[in-house]
């Protein structure tokens, strides 16, 4: 009886060593037969990676665009102003030497208007 036995336990063996080689071969041939569509998915992954990479230096170059379009307005923005003040300036300062001047006329136009009463008046008085 001891001889079965043994005989059986044996065969158990043998057929599980038999399903793990049968289970072995069979994930090698589906692993080689889904070998291309790996590669496939691996390929497409690739080319989903690279197309995001190019968004993102999309994004980054507007990005750097827009900046430098924002920095060039503020530039120009900020040379306006000065302009602006400048000719502001220029203008307040011809104003005032147009004042000036329109003074000092009115002072030579009224020295001139004394210095002739004055020479009326002593004519007057030389008669």
């Amino acid at each position: 009886m001891k001889n079965t036995r043994d005989k059986e336990h044996l065969d158990r063996r043998s057929t599980a060593a038999e399903a793990k080689a049968a289970q072995l071969q069979a994930y090698r041939a589906a692993k080689e037969a889904g070998e291309p569509a790996r590669l496939a998915r691996q390929a497409e992954r690739i080319a989903l990676a690279a197309a995001r990479e190019e968004r993102r230096a999309n994004r980054e170059r507007a990005k750097i665009e827009e900046r430098e379009r924002l920095q060039a307005e503020a530039l120009e923005r900020e040379a306006a102003i000065k302009a602006a003040a400048n000719a502001e300036a220029e203008a307040r300062e011809a104003a005032e030497n147009n004042r000036i001047s329109r003074v000092l006329e009115d002072e030579a136009a009224r020295k001139a208007e004394r210095d002739r009463r004055y020479a009326n008046r002593k004519a007057r008085q030389a008669r």
